[in-house]
């Protein structure tokens, strides 16, 4: 029987990337269900070529234009939010890719988790916001959470030489982005149109603007603690520009195993789906030879602080890290509409952290509150800058 796919942030970087792996994985692998934001024609092309049975979309503004391009010869199409979530935990769906950005993926990957899906997690949001009880709920059901980014699916790979008890720390990798090299006096000025230009990865402009200060990396510290049941001071990150060994895992008798490949978001993505096989890829292969050198370089917490709070969310635990992402995705929002410095994303990230009081073990509602509590003290710090 085929292995019927739901793919979540269809039309996004990730989302054409995994639509590319089921055009390579055969006919064992059915897409079974859509989901998007607002891109509807984006959405109503990938309708037309892969025929779901299932389609959402986030936002009801152009409901009635995809209905009436895709028709309704089979095809169920919804809106709003919990719509996503219902595709999510659809009684014909086996496996979710959850690729939206943001806060917006927690509600479908709990739905995802508590209908005993397999969810292969590209939203490192979730993990952020509500670790503790995403694998509350996957232990509750028996799903299974895999990760797509590259570095925890390296990390996951990697982990396979030995047993979890035998984990003396991991090692996350980070290209350093745009800005790793120019200086300090220099960061104050920097645009939006510089902060996207990433030097190896193809990503919407939340994530690359993330990885310009490495506040992707102060996620992933966060996601690790959660997907792999980590102590903080087993985490660690090292700067690797070439971004082709993916992280590594360093076990206790000396071994360090890392995974390595071309920066191709398709090889973990397919990893995921096909686990725990291992197919033909469509990706491209690391050329070492040509490659040459493979550099490493500890982090400058001086030009990019955001690791660090990634480290302190990460040590507090409960609602901080639901804090520590709201407040970015405010000020990441702002600083590409030109209201807020590139320097000023992390500072105001920081002064809403240093305002919460943290609540441990928090309810999906707490959590929530929180999200909310975090954007409206990071656009009221906008509003004072």
């Amino acid at each position: 029987m085929a292995r019927r796919v739901a793919i979540l942030g269809s039309t996004g970087s990730i989302g054409t990337s995994a639509l590319d792996v089921m055009r390579h994985l055969g006919s064992d692998f059915e897409l079974a269900g859509l989901a998007a934001n607002t891109h509807w024609e984006a959405l109503a092309a990938q309708v037309a070529e892969f025929h779901p049975r299932r389609v959402a979309l986030s936002s009801g503004e152009h409901l009635a234009s995809l209905i009436e391009r895709v028709g309704t010869n089979g095809v169920a199409v919804a809106c709003g939010p919990q719509a996503v979530a219902d595709l999510a935990a659809d009684g014909e769906v086996d496996t979710v890719l959850n690729a939206i950005v943001g806060a917006s993926g927690l509600a479908p990957a709990l739905a995802a988790l508590r209908a005993g899906k397999t969810l292969c997690l590209a939203n490192k949001e979730c993990m952020v916001m509500a670790g503790e009880l995403l694998n509350r709920a996957a232990a509750e059901t028996g799903a299974a959470i895999l990760p797509v980014d590259s570095e925890h699916s390296a990390i996951f790979q990697a982990m396979q030489a030995g047993r979890p008890a035998e984990v003396r720390r991991v090692w996350i990798t980070a290209s350093g982005g745009p800005f790793r090299t120019l200086p300090l006096e220099a960061l104050d000025g920097v645009t939006p149109e510089q902060a996207l230009q990433h030097p190896n990865w193809a990503m919407g402009p939340k994530i690359t603007v993330d990885s310009a200060t490495m506040m992707n990396k102060a996620l992933e510290v966060i996601e690790a603690k959660w997907l792999f049941h980590l102590d903080v001071c087993q985490i660690r990150v090292l700067v690797h520009p070439q971004s082709i060994v993916h992280s590594l895992v360093e076990f206790r008798d000396g071994s360090t195993i890392a995974q390595l490949g071309a920066p191709d978001m398709r090889v973990p993505i397919q990893y995921a789906l096909t686990y725990p096989e291992r197919r033909t890829s469509p990706a491209p292969t690391a050329d070492l030879a040509a490659i040459g050198r493979l550099d490493f370089s500890q982090p400058d917490l001086a030009r990019f602080p955001a690791l660090g709070l990634g480290f302190r969310a990460a040590q507090a635990g409960g609602t901080m890290g639901a804090v520590l992402n709201a407040a970015n995705e405010v000020a990441v929002q702002a600083f590409l509409g030109r209201r807020l410095r590139f320097t000023d994303i992390p500072r105001l990230v920081a002064d809403v952290m240093d305002r919460h009081q943290v609540a441990d073990h928090p309810t999906l509602e707490r959590i929530n509150d929180t999200d909310r509590w975090a954007r409206e003290e990071a656009e009221a710090w906008i509003m004072r800058s």
